[in-house]
C-alpha cells in the first residue's frame, strides 16, 4: 500500500463506501497480471443468480488447490464479475479460482445464502476435476455477507452437502455472524432502523433472529478455519468476529486462526487483491495452499 493510498483510507475512517473504495484501486487493478483463462457463467442451479465463473490455473503441473470465493454485498447487491481479480490473483499463483453468484435478498431471504454456498460446493466437488482442480482440496473464502452465508453453511450442519463438508478449509473475512447482536444494539454499533441489508436477508420477524444466527447454532464438528477483519472495519464486524472466535474455541473444539488487516478498512482491502497489496490476500493464498498448516 502506498502512503497515499493509506492517508485516504485512514481518513475516510470506518465506512462502507463501495463506490469509493472500487474508485481508490481502479488504476492499480487496471494495471495488474492477469491469470488464466476464464470460463463464464456456469450454471450450478435452476435460479438466474445460480451462475459461476472459473478463473483456471496457471503453472499448476498436478491438480490444483480450489478456492471458492463468494462476493459480499450486504445480503442484497454484488456480483461476482466485481472480483474479477480475486479471480486472477489466485488464478496466477495455481490456484482454480471459482467466483460464484447467489440469491439476494430481499426476494430471497435467510437461509438461501447458505443453501447456495452448499450447492456450489456439491457442483465444486463433483465438476472441478475436468478444469485441472483438485475435489480433495476445497477452500471456502467469504467476504462481507460472503463470509455469513459461508459460515452458516458450514458451521450449522443442517446446510450441509450430502456426504459431508469433506472440505480442506474456511476463510471468513469480516463476516456477519450474528443478527440478534445486530438487531439489539443498532443504537451502539451505528446500524440504521429500518436495517437496509439484515431485514432485506432475515426478514422483520425479529423474535427468529437468534435461530437465524451462526453463532448461537453452531453444531459442526471441527475443520480448519481462519478468521480475519479489517482494522478499520465497522465496529459490528470487529465485534462479531471476536465473538465467533471466542464461541469457536471455548465451546466448540475449534482452533481458528485470527488475524487483523492493517491500514484497510471493509471494502479496500478486498479491492486491494491482485494491487500488489498482500495484506488480505497474502492471508487468503497461505490458508488456501496450506489450510491444516
Amino acid at each position: 500500500m502506498t502512503p497515499e493510498l493509506e492517508q485516504a483510507i485512514r481518513a475516510a475512517g470506518p465506512v462502507i463506501d463501495q463506490p469509493a473504495a472500487k474508485a481508490l484501486y481502479a488504476p492499480l487493478l487496471a494495471d495488474a497480471p492477469r491469470g488464466g483463462a476464464v470460463v463464464r457463467d456456469i450454471a450450478y442451479g435452476d435460479d438466474e443468480r445460480h451462475r459461476l465463473d472459473l478463473y483456471l490455473p496457471l503453472g499448476a503441473d498436478a491438480p490444483a488447490p480450489v478456492v471458492i470465493f463468494l462476493h459480499g454485498g450486504g445480503f442484497v447487491r454484488g456480483d461476482k464479475g466485481d472480483r474479477y481479480h480475486v479471480g486472477d490473483y489466485f488464478s496466477r499463483h495455481g490456484v482454480l479460482a471459482v467466483l460464484p453468484n447467489y440469491r439476494l435478498g430481499p426476494r430471497h431471504r435467510w437461509p438461501a445464502g447458505a443453501q447456495d454456498v452448499s450447492s456450489v460446493l456439491a457442483w465444486a466437488r463433483d465438476n472441478v476435476a475436468a478444469h485441472g482442480g483438485n475435489p480433495e482440496h476445497i477452500v471456502l473464502v467469504g467476504e462481507s455477507a460472503g463470509a455469513a452465508h459461508i459460515a452458516a453453511a458450514t458451521l450449522m450442519r443442517r446446510f450441509h452437502p450430502p456426504g459431508g463438508l469433506k472440505l480442506a478449509g474456511v476463510f471468513l473475512a469480516s463476516g456477519v455472524y450474528n443478527a440478534e447482536l445486530e438487531l439489539l444494539a443498532r443504537s451502539q454499533l451505528g446500524i440504521a432502523t429500518p436495517d437496509p441489508r439484515n431485514e432485506a436477508y432475515f426478514g422483520t420477524d425479529f423474535a427468529a433472529y437468534r435461530a437465524m444466527s451462526t453463532v448461537a447454532q453452531i453444531d459442526a464438528d471441527p475443520f480448519p478455519l481462519a478468521l480475519s477483519y479489517a482494522e478499520l472495519d465497522p465496529i459490528q464486524m470487529q465485534a462479531q468476529a471476536g465473538e465467533l472466535f471466542a464461541r469457536l474455541v471455548t465451546r466448540h473444539g475449534f482452533q481458528p486462526r485470527i488475524s487483523v488487516v492493517r491500514g484497510h478498512n471493509h471494502l479496500t482491502q478486498v479491492y486491494s487483491i491482485n494491487s500488489g497489496d498482500e495484506a488480505l490476500s497474502g492471508l487468503m493464498l497461505a490458508f488456501v495452499r496450506k489450510p491444516l498448516a
